[in-house]
């Protein structure tokens, strides 16, 4: 399978799942991570691999019907969420998904995550994370349900699951769900002093009024699998942290 950013993206899948399992967002085979090579094949993170072992030699890429066409490990049975993301998603180039404790803990007590409690957020995410209702793993619902979420927010709480972030890259998407799982242990403590209070909705309609921040790196035309020719695809760098300040300085204004 071609792509240009095949080789960075490995590297970075391996990285980020080391940085889940440092911060305790995964434990045992839990988790999950991916990158779009095409409309149809991903390359991703197998199953029954801890996250904190992870090597690049371990990665597969799978095809349109989820077979292993790359890599002697075998498919990850979440890989329906990935699906869903990208589905309803064709900006993005990655997928995320891990079990943050905090966030956690408000998707299995069916509690929405405090959100905007604060202005940052909001500019850096958008004025929702969405929960999506609990369905069973395979369920067309579960789809349907992702892919409506998706369209209001980047980083979405799975009820009875756990978080998953999409981006245009690795640091975007782990960027994101940080900030979430973040937000979740202020929210949480904020209930234990009383409750979270939520901005004013014209607060948040002022904040807001630019929307989300686009996925970045931008996500260019597809290399069609198998192709030996790569006139569709440029590679974008990794995204400048002052860059992404920056631009999230521009929204407040």
């Amino acid at each position: 399978m071609s792509h240009p950013l095949i080789e960075q993206w490995r590297t970075e899948i391996v990285e980020y799942s080391h940085r889940l399992h440092a911060n305790e967002w995964v434990a045992n085979h839990d988790g999950n991570l991916s990158a779009r090579l095409s409309d149809t094949h991903l390359l991703c993170t197998p199953t029954a691999i801890s996250k904190g072992d992870l090597e690049a030699a371990w990665l597969i890429v799978v095809d349109g019907e989820n077979k292993v066409v790359e890599g002697s490990r075998r498919s990850f049975s979440e890989i329906q969420l990935h699906r869903a993301a990208y589905d309803a998603r064709p900006d993005i180039s990655v997928v995320m998904h891990a079990h943050p404790p905090t966030s956690c803990a408000f998707a299995v007590a069916g509690v929405p995550i405090p959100h905007p409690m604060m202005a940052e957020p909001v500019v850096s995410l958008g004025r929702e994370i969405p929960m999506v209702p609990y369905h069973r793993p395979g369920d067309p619902k579960l789809s349907e349900a992702i892919g409506e979420a998706l369209q209001r927010a980047d980083v979405i709480l799975l009820e009875r699951h756990g978080l998953l972030a999409v981006g245009g890259g690795f640091e975007q998407a782990y960027l994101r769900m940080e900030l979430v799982e973040h937000l979740a242990k202020i929210g949480f403590k904020a209930r234990q002093l009383g409750h979270a209070r939520i901005l004013p909705e014209s607060e948040i309609d002022a904040l807001s009024k630019k929307g989300r921040p686009a996925s970045f790196p931008v996500r260019e035309t597809e290399v069609q699998p198998n192709s030996s020719k790569n006139t569709s695809v440029a590679s974008s760098p990794p995204p400048q942290v002052s860059t992404l300040v920056s631009d999230a300085l521009k929204r407040f204004s």
